[in-house]
């Protein structure tokens, strides 16, 4: 295994962004403390260049002027929670609004956009980065000084690991994931409508026009939602409006075992990713609203160039009794992982 570290440039208030690569010979990522944001993901191929699946920027500066999270880490709370507001124990906590008259990815005031002090770390089971930060009682509105450690482990068997930890001194929702951006035809690789993708789920969650769930299961089967046997992911394309943005159910609440439910495939080039988690819920999201940004090496995306699949709690948790709880109380800690699982 290696492990180096590297200048990746400075914020505007000459506080220093440092990029980390590690590579086990075979394959290798790259993560900065920047927004403990994944950069990149590089797999073998037969002409002996390495092919980055991961969309993203070449420099620091695209990931401060950008806000699509390009493989960050979301919190204190991934995807929507209604109504921009929760209550939790007779108490009302008030959200910011910034995804019309809800509360997206935290609201404004991002993780991705902090600098989280890293660790380098090595294990029996590989060598990667933790990465560590206090997010404070009433930052995005949220209750609670919560200390968060997010580690990236990259083992001898092309799996990266990502395990989150997180314990609070107060009640308080909390829901993270990583939202990285995967081509496996590589960033500059086109659509991947052409990609087949199993899901192991049978059941996903109804949305309102806000994309809010309105705490209905339903079941996946003679819709355009049915992963459930391998197939092309712009095979019913054309039936779910401008793309997949939903939630699927894997599990009735998050547990200490690892399910793997989601399998993508590129059939050109032969490459694959597993995913694996421990947490109930995953987000296909098909970056629906990505069009026109200029990423790396100048190249500018279009939507539908990418897939994510973010290993969450279910949206809307806190305002959703018949979900899995997704509220840490004091004494208790938060311990998710998520495995993407590589063969080439």
């Amino acid at each position: 295994m290696k492990l180096k570290k590297a200048k990746f440039g400075l914020l505007s208030d000459c506080q220093k962004v440092h990029l980390y690569s590690i590579s086990n010979g075979k394959m290798s990522f790259s993560v900065t403390d920047y927004g403990c944001a994944l950069t990149s993901i590089l797999l073998p191929q037969a002409n002996g260049q390495p092919v980055d699946i991961l969309l993203g920027f070449s420099t620091l500066d695209g990931y401060i002027n950008n806000n699509l999270s390009f493989g960050s880490v979301v919190g204190r709370f991934a995807n929507r929670i209604g109504g921009a507001s929760f209550t939790l124990d007779g108490k009302k906590y008030s959200l910011d609004r910034n995804d019309g008259q809800n509360t997206l990815h935290g609201g404004f005031d991002r993780y991705e956009k902090k600098i989280w002090s890293a660790k380098k770390i090595h294990t029996e089971n590989g060598c990667g980065i933790k990465f560590t930060r206090t997010s404070y009682d009433g930052e995005q509105g949220f209750p609670g000084n919560v200390k968060i450690a997010v580690t990236y482990l990259l083992t001898d068997n092309n799996t990266l690991r990502i395990e989150y930890n997180a314990k609070s001194d107060k009640p308080t929702p909390i829901n993270l994931t990583n939202h990285s951006y995967f081509n496996l035809k590589g960033y500059n690789g086109g659509s991947i409508l052409d990609q087949t993708l199993m899901l192991d789920c049978n059941e996903y969650l109804e949305f309102d026009d806000a994309l809010v769930p309105t705490g209905k299961r339903l079941s996946v089967k003679n819709t355009p939602f049915d992963f459930t046997s391998a197939k092309e992911i712009g095979k019913d394309f054309d039936k779910v409006g401008s793309g997949y943005d939903n939630c699927y159910c894997l599990r009735e609440h998050a547990c200490d075992e690892l399910v793997e439910f989601a399998n993508l495939c590129d059939t050109a080039s032969g490459r694959k990713m597993t995913v694996a988690t421990t947490q109930p819920g995953a987000q296909l999201y098909s970056a629906n609203w990505i069009d026109g940004t200029r990423g790396k090496n100048g190249y500018r995306y279009s939507n539908h160039e990418a897939l994510c699949i973010e290993t969450q709690a279910f949206p809307d948790s806190p305002n959703k009794p018949d979900f899995p709880s997704s509220i840490l109380r004091p004494g208790e800690e938060y311990h998710q992982v998520t495995e993407y699982r590589f063969t080439f």
